[in-house]
């Protein structure tokens, strides 16, 4: 049986958490706080988490999905948030998580994104990508050409993970819409575009030369990566 944990202190929202998940099939188990989800996992095994942004104590959601990813786990996580301005949503990316949404927000999206989740296969992420002298620290939040910090936005920095992740992929814009904007940004947009164009003009005048390849038709290729 798929086994979920959910992090929510909320006892209403958790309750109807776990009457509707249990009636899907799924053996869920729910905590309300931080300090108990980390016992959670390091003594049982989950196929997917849901996590609350707002925890009570000093560690919030996005805190625990970074400790938990700092242990090599990576489980898929889903947070929940009534915190819905991009760059909250751009922090639990950051933060390791896989998907974000929204309070209030349906049962059934919630059902649709737990199990798009679950469909896909749980791999060690690495932490650190690399692409000739370019290198990409997931942990420290970090972009160097050798050994000079490149200064990008937390967009860039988020486009340029996903495309290194994604190596010698063709990703199409909406894909990166979806990942780093947001499921209902307007995708006749060219915020992609502009971004993408930002980006490799700041790599560029650093000397990381040709990171980022278009591919017409489609969107954007990462090439020449390795990680560790």
């Amino acid at each position: 049986m798929t086994r979920l944990l959910v992090i929510e202190d909320d006892a209403r929202l958790a309750a109807l958490l776990q009457r509707g998940l249990d009636r899907q099939g799924y053996d869920v188990e729910v905590v309300d706080a931080a300090d108990t989800a980390r016992a959670a996992v390091l003594g049982s095994a989950y196929d997917a988490i849901v996590c609350d942004v707002m925890l009570p104590g000093e560690e919030s959601g996005i805190d625990w999905c970074q400790w938990l990813r700092s242990l090599g786990i990576w489980t898929p996580v889903l947070m929940l948030t009534a915190r819905t301005a991009v760059q909250d949503r751009i922090a639990g990316l950051q933060a390791g998580a896989d998907d974000y949404l929204g309070k209030p927000f349906a049962f059934g999206e919630l059902s649709a994104r737990i199990h798009a989740l679950l469909r896909r296969s749980v791999e060690p992420r690495a932490t650190t990508l690399r692409s000739g002298s370019l290198t990409l620290d997931v942990i420290r939040h970090e972009v160097r050409v050798d050994d000079v910090v490149v200064d990008l936005t937390p967009r860039e920095f988020a486009v340029l993970e996903y495309l290194l992740r994604r190596q010698g992929e063709a990703v199409s814009r909406s894909e990166i819409l979806d990942h780093v904007w947001d499921f209902a940004y307007d995708r006749a947009s060219n915020v992609v575009d502009v971004n993408v164009g930002t980006l490799r003009r700041k790599l560029r005048s650093r000397g990381a030369g040709r990171v980022i390849t278009t591919v017409r038709g489609i969107g954007y290729r990462a090439d020449g990566v390795t990680s560790s």
